[in-house]
């Protein structure tokens, strides 16, 4: 073993763990309720969130893929899927041949107002409704700091999945 490694305190690797299971367990269930309620994917539901609250309820396909943290080629299948469902349409950029813009269409609008109430009471359920309004505010105070490390550009600001359309 290296030792200059500085391991992590009895405390912080308890909290690792936590952290690590939470992880793993959220998408799960995130995805369960969507699939079960909305026949949506927590990724799918992401992308028609963010269009909806995007100016024009349109965004580049490489700012939508960056907002999802997803590469270009999973985005673009996702997105086949959910024109497919006539949710979302591809519409060139004015005055860029190269450039994509996805764009929420109406269908895809209603798709999220219904969506949106089962998934603000799920995530209460998983997340919120144990939590005191001081734990909720520390719990953004940490992952404010996490994702400023994690994400300096600020690539996934606006993403997450709206809980309100």
């Amino acid at each position: 073993m290296d030792e200059t490694t500085v391991w992590l305190t009895s405390e912080q690797e308890d909290a690792w763990r936590s952290l690590m299971a939470g992880l793993m367990l959220l998408p799960g269930a995130l995805d369960a309720q969507l699939q079960r309620d909305a026949a949506l994917t927590h990724a799918g539901y992401t992308v028609l969130s963010s269009l909806s609250e995007a100016p024009e309820r349109a965004i580049r396909m490489s700012r939508l893929a960056a907002m999802a943290n997803m590469s270009m080629s999973r985005l673009s299948h996702l997105v086949d899927r959910l024109e497919g469902q006539g949710w979302v349409e591809r519409q060139p950029v004015p005055g860029d041949g190269r450039s994509t813009m996805a764009v929420l269409t109406e269908t895809g609008w209603e798709k999220v107002v219904a969506t949106a109430p089962g998934h603000v009471d799920n995530v209460r359920t998983l997340i919120f409704d144990e939590l005191s309004a001081a734990q909720v505010k520390q719990l953004k105070k940490i992952f404010d700091t996490v994702n400023a490390r994690l994400d300096p550009e600020n690539r996934l600001r606006g993403c997450g999945g709206a809980v309100r359309p």
